[in-house]
C-alpha cells in the first residue's frame, strides 16, 4: 500500500509541476496521430569466443495512435496501444514471445466547466499471442480479456493531460474454459464481474528537441471484495528521434493486479534502436 500511495503523490506532484505547459484550448475537429516503431537487436558469438554468450535475434514492434474528436462543448478521445515482441536463441527452433499488449481507451466528455467534463469511459486489455511459463500454457489471446466501463468526471487541459475519475466503474474478467478459476475468476468460472472506482490518467511532455516521454496510469479498486488492494497499471514511453525514420525507443510498465500477484509489482522493460513511422 505504501508504494501505491508513493506512486500516487509522484503522478500528482508531476502533473502540477507541468500543467502550465498545456494548452489552455483545444481546437474543434479531429485531430490524429501516432506512431509505429520496429526495433530490432541481435548479438552473434564464434565458436573461439571464451567471454560466454548465446547468439540470438529479437525484434519488437509497437503501435500506438490516437484520434480524437471535439464538437462544440463535446469531446471523444480514443488511443489505440499494440506491442508485440519475439526472440530466438542460438538452436532454439522457434521464437519466443517477450512482450505483448493490446490495449483500447475511449473516453466520451460533455463539457461541465473550465477543464471538467461529465464523462464515461470504455478498457480493454487483452493479448495477441500464447504466453507459456516454465513450458505451460498459461495464456493466449482473449485469455484473459479485461473490459472496464464507467461515469464519472473528466479534467482535460490539452490532448496531452487529462486525468478521468469514475466512483462507479463496472470491470469484467474474461478466460476461456482451460484458463477458467485463473486472473481473477473464481474456481471452475470464466468470467468474473467487479464494481469499483477508477482513475486514468495521461501526460505526455517533449523533455527536449525530439526527446518526448508519454505516461499512463490507471487505478482501480474494486468495493465488492478487498478495496484497499488498489490495481495499477503504469506505462511509460520514451522516443529520442534520431531522424525522420529512425529512433531510439524506451518503454518501462509496472503492474500491480490483486486478482494475480499480491506479492509485489510485475515489471516489464524494452529498449532498442529502429525505424520509426510517425502517422498524421
Amino acid at each position: 500500500m505504501k508504494k501505491i500511495v508513493s506512486l500516487l503523490t509522484f503522478t500528482l506532484m508531476i502533473t502540477t509541476l507541468f500543467a502550465q505547459e498545456a494548452k489552455d484550448s483545444i481546437p474543434d475537429g479531429w485531430v490524429k496521430g501516432g506512431n509505429m516503431a520496429l526495433t530490432f537487436n541481435q548479438s552473434a558469438f564464434n565458436n573461439e569466443w571464451t567471454g560466454g554468450g548465446i547468439s540470438n535475434i529479437a525484434a519488437n514492434i509497437l503501435v500506438n495512435y490516437d484520434f480524437n474528436l471535439k464538437k462544440g462543448d463535446l469531446i471523444w478521445d480514443n488511443k489505440i496501444i499494440a506491442d508485440y515482441g519475439a526472440f530466438k536463441n542460438k538452436g532454439q527452433s522457434v521464437f519466443t514471445k517477450s512482450n505483448d499488449r493490446l490495449e483500447f481507451n475511449s473516453i466520451a466528455g460533455k463539457k461541465a466547466k473550465g477543464f471538467w467534463y461529465y464523462s464515461a469511459y470504455f478498457n480493454f486489455k487483452t493479448q495477441f499471442d500464447t504466453g507459456y511459463k516454465d513450458g505451460v500454457n498459461i495464456s493466449h489471446f482473449f485469455s484473459p480479456a479485461f473490459f472496464q466501463v464507467g461515469p464519472g468526471m473528466l479534467w482535460k487541459k490539452s490532448d496531452n493531460l487529462n486525468v478521468n475519475i469514475s466512483p462507479a466503474a463496472a470491470k469484467m474478467i474474461i478466460v476461456h474454459d482451460e484458463y477458467a478459476g485463473s486472473f481473477g475468476t473464481d474456481a471452475g468460472e470464466t468470467t468474473a464481474f467487479e464494481l469499483g472506482a477508477s482513475l486514468r490518467g495521461y501526460y505526455k511532455v517533449n523533455l527536449m528537441e525530439n526527446v518526448s516521454m508519454e505516461n499512463l496510469l490507471g487505478l482501480y479498486s474494486n468495493y465488492l471484495k478487498d478495496p484497499q488492494n488498489v490495481d495499477v497499471d503504469y506505462t511509460m514511453n520514451l522516443v529520442m528521434a534520431i531522424n525522420k525514420y529512425m529512433s531510439t525507443n524506451l518503454t518501462f510498465q509496472a503492474i500491480y493486479d490483486d486478482n494475480t500477484n499480491r506479492n509485489g509489482f510485475q515489471i516489464r522493460e524494452t529498449f532498442g534502436l529502429g525505424l520509426n513511422y510517425t502517422f498524421k
